[in-house]
């Protein structure tokens, strides 16, 4: 709530938007450059904070891996522009999709991407698995390499799912879960824009209710969901949450990910479409087990919890995912 009453901060939200506006309507490969360097000058001031060690440290990896990403694309354009024939722009090709794909935390260049997380506020972790991915998609869709992409999808899907495994930490396991992610939204953009926005709207509105209410329960490891005496329908909420962020077919979650799979099974995709249910099966199981652990331990009556119950915030939360529950039912809409 800080940054409602923080004019700097607020500057260089308004810069970040901005940026990626600049982004996606530039007419040449400078002009989306630039784009994307305004984005990482606005994005640092966001994360780093100098009495937080973690901060300090988020930003700092962040800010050289979003270099090395922009030095790499810069390059790509420049000898893209220089040498113009078939050979060398099929391998300019690569250079700038691997540079694009590394902005947004893909594999094989994901090392990062838990790593900044880790030392995040929700708010930035928000916009870090949400707003920053606008641009580096957008740019990937105008050249893309479509074997090279589909084969770095499919290691998106296997180890976003496997890295999810023995992770204690929240916010690595969303981390984990927007790397997996990210293969839908890039096969979502594939087939079509209109598909992409609505994958985007919908995960965007997934992970804005998760960080809400793990912000407004000061959450951050997976031991606090068991040990913290979280009031039931708090423990329901989260539940209903992580199982519509995993594409469990009641919940809004399910929605785009029906159309992705539909579209790759009608187009004899096979394989591909298997390998992506497996992965979300997977990824499914992992939140079923916290689930389920933090469901069955013995909840105490706090006083200092009730404000819970009071608190018109509760309410908001309720409401949205009375929404992500009757995703299914909503989505119907769509067809009328």
């Amino acid at each position: 709530m800080k940054y409602m009453f923080n004019s700097t901060k607020m500057f260089f939200l308004f810069f970040l938007f901005f940026s990626t506006l600049i982004s996606i309507s530039s007419n040449s490969w400078l002009g989306c450059w630039m784009g994307l360097e305004i984005n990482l000058l606005s994005f640092i001031p966001l994360i780093s904070k100098s009495n937080n060690l973690l901060n300090s440290e988020a930003s700092l990896k962040y800010f050289l891996t979003q270099s090395i990403a922009s030095i790499n694309f810069l390059f790509s354009i420049l000898l893209m522009f220089m040498f113009n024939n078939f050979l060398t722009n099929y391998l300019f090709m690569m250079l700038i999709n691997s540079s694009l794909l590394m902005k947004m935390g893909s594999t094989p260049f994901h090392f990062w991407f838990p790593n900044v997380m880790e030392g995040l506020s929700w708010f930035n972790c928000f916009i870090l698995m949400t707003w920053q991915k606008i641009s580096p998609i957008i740019l990937l869709s105008y050249f893309m390499n479509m074997m090279f992409i589909m084969f770095m999808m499919i290691l998106n899907s296997i180890i976003g799912s496997l890295g999810s495994f023995n992770q204690l930490s929240l916010r690595k396991l969303l981390a984990f879960s927007s790397i997996n992610n990210l293969s839908w939204m890039i096969m979502a953009m594939m087939i079509s824009e209109n598909l992409w926005m609505l994958f985007f709207i919908v995960y965007s509105f997934m992970i804005m209710i998760m960080s809400f209410m793990f912000f407004s329960m000061n959450i951050f490891y997976m031991n606090q969901l068991y040990n913290f005496n979280i009031n039931f329908l708090m423990k329901i909420s989260i539940m209903i949450n992580l199982f519509s962020l995993g594409g469990l077919p009641p919940f809004i979650g399910f929605y785009p990910k029906w159309i992705i799979i539909n579209f790759l099974m009608n187009n004899n995709f096979i394989i591909i479409s298997f390998i992506f249910i497996m992965m979300s099966l997977i990824l499914l199981f992992l939140y079923i087990r916290i689930t389920f652990s933090s469901i069955l331990f013995y909840n105490f009556k706090m006083k200092w919890f009730n404000f819970f119950i009071k608190n018109n915030l509760f309410i908001f939360i309720n409401y949205l995912n009375l929404i992500s529950l009757l995703g299914l039912i909503i989505s119907t809409m769509f067809f009328m």
